[in-house]
């Protein structure tokens, strides 16, 4: 049975990625230091499976806890998802996220290296596309990062890239994630965010608990059919197979890179009516000045992962919405 070291893993992405490898027969040790999400979330991730795991609490950033990882496991590869991750506060606290998002992945690497692990998958962004030029985004598109969180995430893709050409034996992939939504279908395992939310899934579900008041609706006067701004969502489970599928076709790259996303882009009103539709009754919102960096659409040209991979999505925005809300219902 292939063993998978999963930084990051107790995370939202994290734990739906963990059920997804365990389901599929992997081993899983999950490394994370539980700055943005909850303990509890390993349980509820063998209740969902029926199946063990390690845990190990700790920091990525720590080199001496890394080596020890590594020399009592061998794993065959790596899923990298450890990092902080929320645009406006990169913005007010750029230093908190450079020295978490590059420390831990040079720190990782380096253990990697020493143990003889030379495969891994890094959770990347659309971010690194900054604001787009051309739609869809492919991959070869420019990648001009207009935030910190944007800038590590590039800086990080262009370290692996120097990393593979410095010794042809690494397997790398990148993947590109665009807007990952939802929840798994159980509800043990969900969106909801600590602290202040910054994306529209995640304030949605807000509100529909009440623990915020209404939803603002960031400009209404984009070049869109309805006026609002649209994006690339993509289910949890769809992007959590993205990363199985770059597993079973990792031997064969050496560095390359993939859009994880539907290839089809949604306005945040679409978005609204169909989520109230699945919770069965409507919420609070109000229009509210557009947010200074928002595009007005982003979209992934996800043909490259489909010819490589062999991986497309399955999941619906009404499949979306609807596993959403089912834990909150």
């Amino acid at each position: 049975m292939k063993k998978i070291l999963l930084t990051g893993g107790a995370g939202y992405i994290g734990s739906h990625i963990a059920v997804e490898l365990l389901q599929s027969n992997y081993e899983v040790v999950i490394v994370d230091n539980f700055s943005t999400s909850k303990p509890s979330i390993i349980n509820n991730i063998k209740l969902i499976t029926g199946k063990d795991l390690a845990l190990v609490k700790g920091d990525v950033r720590d080199f001496s806890l890394m080596n020890d990882i590594f020399s009592k496991n061998d794993f065959y590869a790596v899923i990298h998802l450890a990092g902080y991750k929320a645009v406006a506060e990169s913005v007010q606290n750029p230093i908190n996220y450079y020295d978490n998002n590059l420390i831990s992945t040079i720190s990782l690497l380096k253990a990697m290296k020493d143990s003889d692990c030379r495969k891994i998958i890094f959770s990347s962004s659309a971010t690194v596309y900054g604001e787009p030029k051309d739609l869809p985004l492919i991959e070869s598109s420019q990648t001009l990062p207009v935030n910190p969180y944007g800038r590590t995430k590039l800086a990080i893709e262009n370290i692996l890239k120097d990393v593979e050409r410095s010794d042809n034996s690494w397997r790398i992939v990148s993947l590109r994630y665009f807007n990952p939504v939802a929840s798994h279908p159980s509800g043990l395992i969900n969106e909801d965010s600590l602290g202040a939310p910054n994306n529209l899934f995640p304030i949605l579900l807000k509100v529909a608990k009440g623990e915020l008041d209404c939803i603002q609706i960031f400009g209404n006067d984009y070049p869109t059919k309805d006026g609002t701004a649209k994006r690339d969502y993509i289910h949890i489970k769809d992007l959590s197979c993205g990363h199985l599928a770059a597993l079973e076709k990792i031997e064969n790259i050496g560095y390359d890179v993939f859009n994880i996303g539907t290839g089809k882009s949604h306005s945040v009103l679409e978005v609204l009516n169909e989520f109230e539709n699945a919770l069965g009754k409507s919420l609070n919102k109000k229009i509210a000045p557009r947010r200074e960096g928002d595009a007005i659409e982003y979209l992934a040209d996800v043909s490259y992962a489909k010819k490589i991979l062999g991986f497309q999505t399955t999941k619906t925005l009404k499949d979306m919405c609807q596993d959403a809300v089912r834990h909150i219902k």
